[in-house]
């Protein structure tokens, strides 16, 4: 496997590079970066069809940065400098396991609090320079998209502690015997955690600008599938521990053309340093598992780009409200309702019934989904039986 996207490179083209960059937190990025610009067409689209709006904002021009937006400031330049700077004067700490890094409280303060108070003086300076006697008040125009900007940090933000809520409450045993080794451990993140979390936040700013929910969940639907199909080439590629159960069966004779890693893999050199040592190896992920598994973050990937690229396909014939976050629901629901049944993950039984944290809620999604088709379809019946000429 490919830990950090040095591995990769050289793998590919045989060109070392000393940097570790994580290959999960690459390809998260990448998910954020790439759903935002469907995101954004989506945004535009809606707008031109008359579903969303524009509106004005009224701001204040001229007056001095208040201590709240000097706050602000401080927060984003303190945690840059107090990582960065504390990741180049330990860099064999954090070369070592840089995820587990930058989830950490280790950092370097004194560069932290200089680089802090950097961004407060530019605020600072920046609003003294524009200052007038007498502040005014502006209006100007506001499109939806032009939201992406906060919508991203604030999903990425609350997405970030929802995924690492719900992975607590799954291991609630872990998080009694090591509380702080629990909530700040580089591992331990739960998809739909993050999905909730995110997509509340994202619901609860476009509500705020005056949109419907239903809209903003039918252009919150594809780019939210895309991100998890491309978040999996993460988990993939990094062997970051969200793989199948140990695959003993032998690859069926009607799938002999696909190679055998697609079937069953071991994950060599897996990011979370799971299995048993490799013999000869040197470096800080030696490890492989003792029996295959499935491969179930590859099986997800290809599910979920697929059926993204349905969605993306179809998006302009889907027309009636809702029915695109049905179909996301359906869909999404289904794909990890299935994929829990061979995927290892703490099992739960009520009335006799074995369910994972993640396959529940899959199942109330595919369930949610096929409610809110039943729902449109009803409704559709009833006002045509409504407009039939009477004899």
């Amino acid at each position: 496997m490919f830990p950090t996207i040095g591995d990769l490179i050289f793998y590919l083209f045989h060109i070392r590079i000393g940097f570790p960059i994580q290959t999960l937190g690459f390809f998260m990025a990448m998910a954020f970066l790439l759903s935002y610009m469907v995101f954004t067409s989506e945004f535009k689209r809606y707008e031109a069809l008359g579903k969303i709006s524009s509106f004005k904002r009224k701001v204040v021009i001229g007056k001095p940065a208040s201590s709240a937006e000097m706050i602000i400031n401080f927060l984003p330049g303190f945690l840059f400098g107090f990582k960065l700077f504390g990741a180049v004067f330990n860099y064999q700490v954090f070369a070592a396991n840089p995820r587990a890094y930058i989830i950490s409280l280790q950092g370097n303060l004194t560069a932290g609090v200089l680089i802090g108070g950097a961004f407060v003086f530019w605020i600072y300076s920046d609003r003294k320079k524009f200052a007038l006697p007498k502040p005014e008040t502006t209006e100007y125009t506001v499109h939806p998209y032009q939201l992406m900007g906060l919508i991203v940090f604030s999903v990425a933000f609350f997405g970030f502690i929802g995924a690492k809520l719900f992975d607590v409450v799954e291991h609630f045993g872990r998080l009694m015997y090591d509380p702080l080794g629990t909530l700040f451990s580089a591992n331990g993140f739960a998809y739909y955690g993050g999905l909730i979390f995110g997509a509340l936040t994202y619901l609860y700013i476009g509500h705020r600008h005056k949109m419907k929910l239903i809209h903003l969940a039918d252009i919150g639907s594809p780019g939210m599938m895309l991100a998890y199909g491309i978040g999996r080439i993460g988990c993939q590629l990094a062997g970051d521990g969200d793989w199948g159960k140990v695959n003993v069966h032998l690859k069926p004779g009607f799938l002999s053309w696909l190679p055998d890693w697609m079937w069953a893999f071991n994950y060599p050199h897996n990011a979370i340093n799971s299995g048993t040592f490799i013999p000869g190896c040197l470096g800080n992920y030696c490890n492989q598992l003792a029996n295959s598994v499935y491969p179930t973050p590859f099986y997800e990937v290809v599910l979920c780009i697929g059926m993204f690229l349905l969605m993306w396909v179809f998006r302009k014939r889907i027309v009636t409200p809702g029915c695109m976050f049905f179909l996301y629901l359906v869909l999404n629901g289904a794909e990890r309702f299935l994929i829990e049944q061979i995927r290892i993950n703490p099992v739960y039984h009520v009335l006799g019934l074995p369910f994972t944290q993640a396959g529940f809620i899959g199942f109330l999604m595919l369930m949610g989904g096929l409610t809110g088709f039943a729902t449109v379809l009803i409704k559709h019946k009833s006002h045509h039986h409504k407009h039939l000429p009477v004899l």
